[in-house]
C-alpha cells in the first residue's frame, strides 16, 4: 500500500480489503498512465472497459449463475471508491453498470430478462440509465417521452439528454409514460437495446469534469420496443426509479470519496517535498490544520458511505443515510479538491498536477442522480415523517 494511502477507520473484513488492494493496484497500472489522455481527448479507450469485464468489475453483484461474481453492493461501492481515486471517468462508468443498471434488473427483471441481460452485462455490454430530458431534471418525472402500445410492441417518441455510459452502452433502461391521462403513474420502465430500429445515441457533451466519461442524448424516433422488454409492470416505472436512484446514490458518494481520496494523497505528498522560506510545507503549522480539516472532511464521508451500504445490504431501510451520504461527500469532494488546488499554488492551477482533475471531477457529485437540494428535501421529508 502506499504509505501516504492511510488506513481508514472504518473496519472492513478481510476479503473487503484484499478486493481494494486489488482495484488499487488495477488502477495504478492500468488507469492511471492514461487518465490525462482520456481527460483531453474526452474518451474511455475501449480496451481499458474490456479489461473492467476481465476484472469482474462489470457484474459485481450479478449472480453467479449468469457469470458475475455474486458480491455485495458494499462491494461495488469498493471497487467505485477506489477507481475514483485515480480516475472519476472510469469510477461512473462501473457504478452506474453496477449501482443502477444491474440493481434495477436483479430487482425489477424477469427470469429471462435476467438471463438474457444480466449475463451479457457480466461480461460483454455496458448498460446505462436513461431518465433525464431537457423539460425533466430535478423534476425527473415531468418526462415526455411517449410510449404507445401498438400490437406485441411499444413504439417510443422523443428524447433524453446526459445520459451516462451511452456512447458505450448496449442495453438502456428507459423511462417513458405510456400513459399521460395517469400522470406518474403512467410512467414504465422499458428495456432498449441499442440496435432496435428506430433508436439513436445522439450528440456527446463537452464538460468540464469526468470527460472521459461519454454522456449523451438519445433519440427515439418511433423506435419499437417488443412488449417483452417492459421492466417490471406497465405504470412501475415511478417506484423502479426512486428505488434505484436511492442505491445509486450510495454509488456516487463512493466516487466522491475515491476523487477525493486521490487529491488528498497528492496534497500529501506534494507538502511533504515542496520548500518555501527553507522549510517543507508540511512544517507549517497552517498547513498541517488543512490537512487535518482534508482528513477529517473525507473519514466522514467515508464513514457515512459504508453505513448507507451496510444498511442496503443487509435489508434495512437506507434511504435517509443514502441522501445523507451522497449529499455529504458530494461537498466534502468539492471542498478537499478545492483546499488541494490551493496547497499546490500557482501548480494546483495547472494541468501538470493531478488536483485541477479531481476538483473538475468533484463537481458534479452535487448535480446528478439528485442536486444536494433534492437530498436536503428527502432528509427533510423523513425527518419530519
Amino acid at each position: 500500500m502506499n504509505e501516504n494511502a492511510r488506513p481508514a477507520i472504518t473496519t472492513l473484513s478481510d476479503d473487503e480489503n484484499a478486493f481494494k488492494e486489488a482495484i488499487r493496484t488495477f488502477a495504478e497500472s492500468e488507469i492511471k498512465p492514461i487518465v490525462n489522455k482520456m481527460d483531453e481527448e474526452s474518451q474511455m479507450p475501449d480496451s481499458l472497459i474490456k479489461k473492467l469485464f476481465e476484472m469482474g468489475l462489470m457484474g459485481i453483484e450479478t449472480p453467479e449463475k449468469y457469470g458475475g461474481t455474486g458480491s455485495t453492493f458494499t462491494m461495488a461501492c469498493l471497487a467505485v471508491e477506489e477507481l475514483g481515486r485515480v480516475d472519476g471517468s472510469v469510477s461512473v462508468l462501473v457504478d452506474v453498470q453496477n449501482t443502477l443498471t444491474t440493481n434495477a434488473f436483479l430487482k425489477w427483471g424477469t427470469e429471462a430478462q435476467k438471463e438474457k441481460y444480466l449475463s451479457k452485462m457480466a461480461t460483454e455490454w455496458v448498460g446505462a440509465y436513461a431518465l433525464s430530458e431537457s423539460s425533466s431534471g430535478s423534476d425527473a418525472f415531468a418526462l415526455k417521452l411517449k410510449a404507445e402500445l401498438k400490437g406485441d410492441k411499444y413504439i417510443l417518441n422523443g428524447t433524453k439528454l446526459w445520459i451516462t455510459n451511452a456512447a458505450h452502452a448496449n442495453v438502456f433502461i428507459c423511462f417513458a409514460n405510456a400513459d399521460f391521462g395517469k400522470g406518474y403513474k403512467g410512467i414504465t420502465a422499458f428495456i432498449v437495446e441499442k440496435s432496435f430500429p428506430g433508436f439513436k445515441v445522439g450528440k456527446k457533451e463537452d464538460k468540464l469534469g469526468i470527460r472521459a466519461s461519454s454522456t449523451c442524448e438519445l433519440l427515439f424516433e418511433n423506435c419499437e420496443v417488443p412488449v417483452a422488454n417492459v421492466l417490471g409492470e406497465v405504470g412501475k416505472g415511478y417506484k423502479i426509479a426512486i428505488e434505484t436512484l436511492n442505491e445509486g446514490r450510495i454509488g456516487i458518494g463512493a466516487q466522491m470519496v475515491g476523487i477525493a481520496q486521490g487529491a488528498y494523497e497528492a496534497t500529501l505528498n506534494y507538502i511533504k517535498t515542496r520548500e518555501q522560506f527553507g522549510k517543507k510545507l508540511s512544517d507549517f503549522q497552517g498547513i498541517q490544520f488543512q490537512l487535518a480539516e482534508m482528513r477529517l472532511s473525507l473519514e466522514a464521508s467515508r464513514l457515512m458511505v459504508y453505513n448507507a451500504a451496510r444498511l442496503k445490504d443487509s435489508g434495512q431501510d437506507f434511504v435517509e443515510s443514502a441522501a445523507m451520504a451522497k449529499l455529504y461527500s458530494s461537498r466534502a469532494a468539492e471542498k478537499i479538491t478545492s483546499m488541494a488546488i490551493d496547497l499546490f499554488g500557482g501548480n494546483g492551477f495547472t494541468k501538470e498536477y493531478p488536483v485541477e482533475k479531481f476538483w473538475r471531477d468533484s463537481k458534479i457529485g452535487q448535480i446528478y442522480e439528485g442536486t444536494s437540494n433534492m437530498q436536503l428535501n428527502t432528509i427533510a421529508k423523513m425527518e419530519l415523517s
